[in-house]
């Protein structure tokens, strides 16, 4: 890819190749790491967790909350929910 920036098969970039290219430490950065260096795909927001790690933590938070919480649906249903609303927005899950 001209941006330089290694991605799975099918992953498309984000177009912010200086978040794609970030180092900063962070938990996501290994994660990401991790995954390029076994070839498979990863969530791309992963990137923006990894670039702003303090910044996004309230997003993880609230994301974990949305989808572990207490709630009238099991976890199970809402994990399908948004799965199947990713796929609707051709967005991988």
């Amino acid at each position: 890819m001209s941006d330089e920036v290694q991605r799975g098969p099918g992953m498309k970039p984000m177009f912010l190749p200086e978040v794609e290219r970030s180092e900063k430490a962070s938990p996501y950065t290994t994660m990401i790491r991790g995954m390029r260096e076994a070839g498979a795909e990863y969530p791309q927001i992963w990137h923006l967790f990894g670039y702003l790690p303090k910044a996004t933590a309230h997003l993880a938070r609230f994301t974990q909350e949305i989808l572990r919480g207490p709630a009238p649906l099991s976890p199970g249903m809402r994990e399908l929910i948004a799965a199947f609303t990713s796929y609707r927005n051709d967005c991988p899950f």
